[in-house]
């Protein structure tokens, strides 16, 4: 069976590669980037695969079991084709897969300098133990990347100039599953950047890359929707849930209940229970951030909201 949806998806990124992309290329006189193109119909086909998916699952379970009622007239609002409009940029558009891919050239090159000083980078396939079973060595990848990622995830809140942005994010008051990548562009330009130069450090291959993202992302809008999944005690100590995550995005009892917030893991929790940052037990609260409710302006719309973002870490909004 996953042999003929292969084929399937090959020949439709072919076919949408040769109808749609190879004339346009052509009317721009840019067939010299006809190969990074072809990717880009891949990584097109992809997302929107991700998004039918996602939403087929996800949506049901919102309008079954949901965290926060609401009317369904909200579903239609600005704010929520705002946050779809994001989903789409960036699943779309794979900002994190095309991090990866233009700086991996530059990394290789810089890797080729430090090889003339007798210096490599750590790459864990090269670990006997690893490099004997694929499963074991994409665990091994996946654990390490989201170690990071909760890093960088408490520095997005402990940073000032990065929180301005990151604040973005946190503005919204009625999560769902399209909540995931409203995010500031610069807020995920620096995180994609750094987790893929650990990616390219550990020796992540673009196709182990592109799992881990698909994943990865998947759990995300998961954990953002606006759903009631419960876990149980032990499930939700393996994988961050939509409580868990809720709980962040708290008022009170999420970035202004303790210094700088808590539950900051992004797929695991382990993290936050094993450096004091997880917080369970808390009552179902509304999501947000005081200054927002307070008048401060995030903005309607997409570029409303990028160019606050831009002011706010100027200090000027």
């Amino acid at each position: 069976m996953w042999r003929y949806l292969s084929e399937g998806f090959n020949t439709l990124q072919a076919a949408l590669f040769e109808s749609v992309v190879v004339p346009l290329l052509r009317a721009l006189d840019l067939m010299a980037f006809s190969e990074p193109a072809f990717d880009g119909v891949e990584i097109f086909l992809l997302g929107a695969i991700e998004i039918a998916l996602l939403y087929a699952v996800l949506r049901p379970l919102e309008l079954w079991r949901p965290a926060e009622k609401r009317p369904e007239i909200e579903a239609i609002s600005i704010d929520r084709r705002t946050d779809v409009a994001y989903t789409l940029l960036h699943r779309l558009g794979g900002f994190a897969l095309i991090s990866f891919a233009l700086l991996t050239p530059i990394l290789d090159f810089f890797e080729s300098s430090l090889r003339l000083q007798g210096l490599v980078r750590l790459q864990l396939d090269a670990l006997p133990l690893l490099s004997a079973n694929v499963l074991l060595l994409f665990a091994a990848y996946f654990v390490i990347l989201d170690f990071a990622d909760y890093w960088v995830h408490r520095a997005q809140h402990r940073l000032n100039f990065w929180w301005q942005l990151h604040a973005l994010h946190h503005a919204n008051e009625h999560m769902s599953l399209w909540s995931d990548n409203r995010n500031h562009l610069l807020d995920d330009m620096a995180r994609d950047v750094l987790l893929a130069v650990l990616a390219w450090l550990i020796g992540v291959g673009p196709e182990q890359y592109v799992v881990w993202i698909a994943i990865s992302r998947g759990l995300q809008s998961m954990q953002h929707a606006n759903v009631v999944l419960p876990l149980g005690h032990i499930g939700e100590r393996l994988l961050v849930s939509p409580y868990f995550h809720r709980t962040h995005h708290a008022i009170s009892s999420g970035y202004e209940g303790r210094a700088f917030g808590c539950n900051f893991g992004v797929i695991f929790p382990w993290w936050d229970i094993l450096f004091g940052t997880a917080k369970y037990g808390a009552a179902p609260e509304s999501t947000g951030v005081r200054d927002a409710q307070q008048g401060r302006e995030y903005g309607v719309g997409f570029w409303a909201q990028q160019k606050l973002g831009i002011l706010r870490l100027q200090g000027r909004a």
